[in-house]
């Protein structure tokens, strides 16, 4: 029986891999390179480890009254919470931080997945994210661009204490240096409410390696970056640089796709980018009464999908995690190449 299950599990392994080329180019994942010829299987661990958030139905009500699935209009919202999600994780348990099916995974992690849970009371549910895109000018069920999901997630982010994220959105295509350390050097917040939440979560958190860090110092950072590479098709002459941004290990791949189709932007083979779809619809997960998540939904587990470069609409958003100001520092230097 032990043999058998080995044989399904390299036949399912096989079929996950018939959609890559046989190639000596290198994949770039969110800044790791990988070899497909060498070592596909840890290509695929790499892509099913990234949190997939898709479209749900039966949640309970947007504002109470509105909709219950967000199928046909949340995937540029489901895609802005995978980089967030990809984030949280770089933040928490570290860029090389692998999941695996079955396996144990750290509290952090089901924390993270928490955040993104369809209720309202949690910080980055599409409950939040529909109702806070309100004040962005789109009413609940209305699409959104990526540069609409950065400013909601950029509000968010504010209310959320235990990440203690700085998130920047660049304006007219433009990162401000100063602006940027003055934002992750804020000191910490000097209510009492703050402190006393904060000592909560060090004390339930702290004791991990470094995963809390709430002391005065640099707020980790999100970048996100709108841009327009063309006028109605991507431009050619961006096509380098916009490949170059995901060989960087500050990477947090690219909010896109097609007009009224979002998808989450992992990495490049060639002149071929590997996404993260949204669209399927799958039902309402809540978490358990211990606050574990049953996770299987929440990572794709198929073939990553395709598509070329020169498809994609040139309306997109870049994201970067700098958890150390080193981090941003390096960042700048390499765009500046």
């Amino acid at each position: 029986s032990v043999l058998s299950r080995y044989e399904n599990q390299i036949t399912i392994l096989s079929d996950y891999l018939e959609e890559f080329p046989e190639t000596d180019e290198p994949v770039w994942i969110l800044g790791r390179q990988h070899h497909l010829k060498a070592d596909k299987s840890k290509l695929l661990l790499d892509i099913s480890g990234r949190l997939w958030f898709t479209y749900r139905r039966k949640f309970s009500p947007i504002g109470g009254t509105g909709p219950s699935s967000d199928a046909g209009w949340g995937c540029m919202l489901r895609c802005g919470q995978m980089m967030l999600a990809q984030a949280l994780i770089c933040r928490h348990l570290g860029r090389d931080w692998q999941w695996e099916k079955h396996k144990k995974q750290p509290e952090e992690y089901h924390r993270i997945l928490r955040c993104f849970l369809d209720r309202k009371d949690c910080c980055y549910s599409i409950h939040q994210m529909a109702q806070m895109g309100v004040g962005e000018g789109k009413s609940i069920g209305e699409w959104f661009g990526p540069n609409t999901v950065a400013q909601v997630l950029k509000k968010l982010a504010l209310f959320d204490e235990w990440n203690s994220l700085a998130v920047y959105v660049s304006m007219d295509n433009t990162v401000v240096i100063e602006d940027i350390k003055k934002m992750c050097w804020s000191p910490p917040q000097s209510s009492s409410a703050a402190h006393s939440s904060t000592h909560l979560h060090r004390s339930a958190f702290g004791r991990n390696k470094n995963t809390a860090g709430f002391c005065a110092g640099w707020k980790p950072l999100l970048l996100i970056i709108p841009l327009r590479l063309g006028i109605n098709h991507i431009n050619p002459v961006y096509i380098d640089a916009f490949k170059e941004c995901f060989k960087m290990p500050q990477s947090l791949g690219a909010l896109g796709g097609k007009p009224n189709n979002a998808y989450y932007f992992i990495g490049f083979l060639g002149n071929e980018l590997i996404y993260l779809d949204p669209h399927t619809t799958q039902s309402f997960v809540d978490s358990e009464e211990n606050g574990t998540v049953d996770d299987q939904s929440f990572h794709c587990q198929q073939a990553p999908h395709r598509m070329k470069i020169m498809n994609l609409d040139p309306s997109v958003a870049l994201g970067f995690f700098c958890k150390e100001e080193c981090d941003f520092d390096n960042w700048c230097s390499l765009v500046q190449k």
